[in-house]
């Protein structure tokens, strides 16, 4: 197999033994399955923010002196957050982190195959993914965490 980049659609081997690209029209379909795939890992990794975000429970509070300004004392409050190992999100969440890194390494093997057309496949749909699920994806700054 070569190593190098090519735009070829005859005998492109793709991930498992008896899957070969043959003609235009399976390089086309691998492309849209390879597409949707790369769009899919996107999706999975904000999915996965999400849930974890909304699993987290709060542990506790913890207050400490800093100095402020002019020799006065202000209390600094931290919040500290956690899930419990042997709990339903974090079951899920650990079935969908192996899930993850399968799609993952699928990704890249298929660009390994040097194929154009599959790695311009991985890069579109990692990149029109993160486009549509990433968006809502924002920093959120909790006002109370620290008190200025």
């Amino acid at each position: 197999q070569a190593m190098t980049f090519h735009f070829s659609y005859e005998n492109v081997p793709l991930l498992f033994s008896g899957l070969i690209i043959n003609s235009p029209g399976e390089m086309a379909g691998a492309f849209v399955a390879v597409f949707f795939l790369a769009m899919f890992y996107e999706g999975l990794k904000i999915a996965r923010e999400c849930l974890l975000r909304k699993s987290q429970v709060s542990i506790r509070y913890n207050s400490m002196p800093v100095p402020g300004p002019n020799g006065t004392i202000l209390m600094e409050t931290h919040k500290t957050v956690g899930q419990q190992m042997l709990s339903f999100p974090h079951l899920l969440q650990t079935v969908l982190h192996i899930i993850q890194v399968v799609v993952s390494y699928f990704l890249m093997l298929i660009f390994m195959t040097y194929n154009g057309y599959l790695c311009i496949a991985v890069a579109a749909g990692a990149g029109t993914g993160y486009f549509f699920f990433s968006w809502k994806k924002a920093v959120v700054v909790d006002i109370t965490e620290h008190c200025h």
